[in-house]
């Protein structure tokens, strides 16, 4: 997380995320999926690199539900141009871990009290239910293992946009730490890239073209030819 300073003076906590390049990896119906952060092939399994076949190697896979997908085919690039500032998006990530957490801070619990008579009573969950039923109904708020959850933040805005660096500004926290992986989702179509490529065999003669330089030969003047100039 960082800040900017809005035109009019005020301070706007942001939080900079790196969305892309991206690259539509399968098509299915009603959804797509993109691939992010290229790494190396070495590093994914055969079966990863099977999926991936003709593509960049990408560590990080996602689906995306979305609409109008006969618009778009394999191996096309995702802009970050599919944003704008200002926009309201969907953050979506896994929440940092805190460990093994009572009631009062998992759950917000107030505590026994701290008053005389009450030792060892402060931070206790207290009754968890009636003992007729003989049993913990299932969802009970109780101490146990906090964070590491998949949670989504609505309706963050878009503060700025690099195309440059594909760095984006989103006011507010997301879910999850520094280098973590979130998802960013919103209303609109898919932006995509296009590659305009040329065949090898082009390319190759207009490097050659450019490369030699355009030489002059001259006829070597034998002696004949000099005593006729000379006459």
């Amino acid at each position: 997380m960082t800040q900017v300073f809005l035109p009019t003076g005020e301070v706007m906590p942001v939080t900079k995320i790196k969305a892309g390049p991206c690259q539509i990896t399968m098509m299915q119906d009603g959804a797509v999926q993109l691939g992010f952060d290229e790494t190396k092939e070495t590093r994914l399994s055969k079966p990863r690199l099977g999926h991936l076949k003709g593509l960049k190697p990408f560590r990080v896979l996602k689906v995306f539900k979305m609409e109008n997908v006969d618009k778009l085919k394999r191996g096309d690039m995702v802009s970050l141009a599919t944003f704008t500032v200002g926009d309201k998006i969907d953050v979506t990530g896994i929440s940092k871990g805190k460990g093994f957490a009572g009631v009062v801070k998992r759950h917000h619990f107030a505590g026994g009290p701290a008053s005389h008579g009450h030792k060892d009573n402060l931070r206790a969950p207290g009754s968890i239910g009636v003992g007729g039923v003989q049993k913990v109904f299932k969802g009970m708020r109780m101490a146990g293992h906090m964070g590491v959850d998949q949670v989504t933040i609505k309706n963050l805005e878009v503060v700025a946009i690099d195309m440059e660096n594909n760095e984006m500004l989103i006011k507010g926290a997301v879910p999850g730490g520094r280098n973590g992986i979130v998802s960013v989702a919103a209303k609109g179509d898919l932006k995509i890239v296009e590659i305009q490529t040329e065949p090898e065999a082009k390319i190759e003669e207009a490097e050659a073209v450019q490369s030699e330089p355009e030489v002059v030969v001259e006829e070597n003047i034998t002696e004949e030819a000099i005593e006729e100039k000379t006459e």
